[in-house]
């Protein structure tokens, strides 16, 4: 895919909603990228793995490392979410009961984000890491950037 291509698709995919960077060698982040995917009926999430092109470039506008991601990140045309933030932000904008993740919100970010990294620094050892990159079904892979 050519830089004009890729920069096309990232502005398209902002026109109708918000991209989400994750790392998908890491299973517990590519089982949110499928819950995601599944639970979006409003299909405003696109998806964009840190290890990918897309992801990479985008990562690195946005102060993420792609070659070693500590956060997920949620951008959208004039904001960035990251870390508990991110997460908050995509669970909100789904269907019930996932919404209900929207709650933690009452939770104040000094308090939420170390238990994200915390959990997020030990996904690996926790959750597994796949020897290679997720990949979407193909009823999927259009939201895939």
């Amino acid at each position: 895919m050519t830089e004009d291509t890729a920069d096309s698709r990232v502005s398209a995919a902002l026109e109708r909603g918000q991209i989400i960077l994750f790392d998908a060698e890491c299973v517990l982040c590519s089982k949110n990228a499928q819950i995601v995917l599944t639970h979006d009926k409003a299909r405003r999430f696109y998806l964009a793995p840190m290890q990918g092109a897309v992801g990479a470039d985008l990562s690195r506008r946005h102060g993420l490392d792609p070659e070693n991601p500590t956060s997920i990140a949620v951008v959208g045309k004039s904001s960035v979410h990251t870390d508990s933030d991110a997460i908050i932000a995509i669970y909100a904008a789904l269907a019930w009961p996932w919404r209900l993740v929207a709650l933690l919100r009452i939770v104040p970010a000094p308090v939420r984000d170390p238990v994200y990294r915390l959990i997020a620094r030990n996904r690996y050892r926790l959750f597994g890491k796949r020897a290679e990159c997720w990949l979407p079904t193909a009823e999927h892979r259009a939201r895939m950037l």
